[in-house]
This record gives C-alpha cells, sequence and structure tokens, in this order.
C-alpha cells in the first residue's frame, strides 16, 4: 500500500526545496551565480547565455 503523504510537506530547505527555472527539475541544479537551471537545460542555453567551451 503506498504512502499518500508522500511529499506533501513544503519543502523549505535542503536539496529537494529547488528546482530548475526551465524544466523543473530537481536534480543536478546548477546553484552557481543563482542561475538555477538544470545541468541539461544549461548545456542546451549556455550560448545563448555567453558560455563558451573552449575544448
Amino acid at each position: 500500500m503506498p504512502n499518500k503523504l508522500w511529499r506533501t510537506h513544503p519543502r523549505n530547505y535542503g536539496k529537494d526545496s529547488k528546482e530548475c527555472r526551465v524544466c523543473g527539475a530537481r536534480q543536478g541544479l546548477i546553484t552557481k551565480y543563482e542561475m538555477m537551471t538544470c545541468r541539461r537545460c544549461f548545456r542546451e542555453q549556455a550560448p545563448h547565455i555567453g558560455f563558451v567551451k573552449y575544448r
């Protein structure tokens, strides 16, 4: 029987309180410079933001 109260408590701190601005993912989040995007969305948007890959 699954728990019906799973993830109903509000998350105010910790890893689960932050999410990607673009897709809403909570895993692989880049918080440096307060970007708040996951790594997958960052790779798509990096050229538009101005990040250059040197290698």
